[in-house]
């Protein structure tokens, strides 16, 4: 059985946290917080362009809810379908796990970078038609994260 995705991110928080607290403090935060996300943001887009071409479907809606289980696997999240078309998938998460656990290490501003950035970049890789909003996160401190993927079909493909 493959390990979840909740239960992969508190294994890699024991080693990314004192990573990316001593580059901050080598660094500064600004500089690198930057590094990590730029690093981060290229693992996980090119993520998502293999998810995007293994999925082979057309159905936005239908392609980024089955992706959306894989993080929500053993209750790492609740959350409420807004919207599902051929091209949107509109949810808010009420109650996250990956929130929680870095609000208990006492680190939520490094779980925002670690965890709740990739969700952009991951994005990214699905191509050029689709986006990505969120205006708010648990992890910050709202009730719940409103995600909004569209595809633009304006866009080139």
């Amino acid at each position: 059985m493959s390990i979840s995705v909740i239960e992969q991110a508190r294994i890699q928080a024991q080693v990314l946290v004192p990573l990316v607290k001593a580059l901050q403090a080598e660094l500064g935060e600004g500089r690198a917080n930057a590094l990590v996300r730029n690093t981060l943001g290229d693992l996980y887009r090119r993520f998502g362009e293999e998810f995007w071409k293994a999925k082979s479907e057309a159905n936005l809606g239908q392609a980024v809810a089955s992706a959306f289980k894989t993080y929500a696997r053993d209750d790492a999240l609740a959350y409420d379908v807004i919207e599902q078309t051929e091209d949107a998938f509109a949810f808010d998460v009420k109650r996250c796990a990956y929130a929680e656990f870095y609000q208990s290490l006492g680190e939520p501003e490094l779980g925002f970078l670690l965890v709740c950035t990739a969700d952009f970049a991951t994005a990214e890789g699905f191509g050029p038609d689709i986006k990505l909003t969120r205006t708010q996160t648990i992890m910050q401190g709202a009730n719940h994260c409103d995600f909004r993927y569209r595809r633009n079909k304006g866009e080139s493909q």
